[in-house]
């Protein structure tokens, strides 16, 4: 049996693994722990510093060589230091860019780079009208669609710091706390649904889908 940790930038994706991706692969024969990075002694949670992030994957691959490390990690608002070409063209490109860096980078033979494009909340814009469970009036849902129809997936729902999948969901509903509801949200629309919508997303699952025991 495949063993996965998938290390987590924050509290909703380290949810979103145990609530929603802990189940799916078990039904595989493959199990997975959610690790929530850490941002210094007694801290945890967030994205610091790239030194810091890849201290805490190269520590966990070489601890447990049997087991596949993996990352569940925003590309947007990624600090500076991090390892990433600056490509042009279509934003899909340069998170692809950034996650063979990383790969190159870390250079252990069970880690798996992965970046969200470009963020947690990206995933959420699958299904808009799942927010209307929890945010009365279908006037946010609607202009929320009207956000995701703009687009060709919603992983293109690009990163600019007004713009970003999170900082439109903000500026439609002010009381959006993406702990509290990022992954209840996302439990609403379903993994199935998330993955039809977000190809990159589904790539990654894939991948870890077919991975083999050492």
């Amino acid at each position: 049996m495949a063993r996965i940790f998938i290390f987590c930038e924050g509290q909703t994706e380290e949810t979103f693994v145990r609530e929603i991706l802990t189940d799916h692969f078990a039904r595989l024969q493959i199990w997975v722990y959610p690790i929530l990075l850490r941002t210094g002694p007694g801290g945890k949670g967030g994205v610091v510093s790239y030194q810091s992030v890849r201290k805490q994957l190269v520590r966990k691959c070489r601890q447990d060589p049997s087991a596949w490390v993996t990352t569940f990690i925003d590309f947007y608002g990624l600090p500076s230091d991090f390892p990433f070409s600056d490509v042009t063209g279509d934003p899909l490109a340069r998170v692809l860019a950034a996650e063979e860096n990383l790969q190159l980078d870390v250079s252990e033979p069970n880690f798996i780079a992965n970046f969200t494009a470009h963020e947690f909340e990206g995933l959420l814009f699958s299904k808009p009208a799942a927010f209307g469970l929890y945010f009365s009036g279908s006037e946010a849902v609607k202009k929320l669609q009207n956000i995701r129809d703009t687009f060709p997936s919603p992983e293109h729902i690009n990163d600019g710091k007004t713009t970003a999948p999170s900082k439109r969901i903000q500026q439609i509903l002010r009381k959006y706390d993406k702990v509290l509801y990022g992954s209840l949200i996302a439990l609403e629309i379903g993994l199935d649904a998330i993955r039809k919508e977000c190809r990159r997303f589904d790539s990654w699952i894939n991948k870890l889908e077919n991975l083999k025991p050492f």
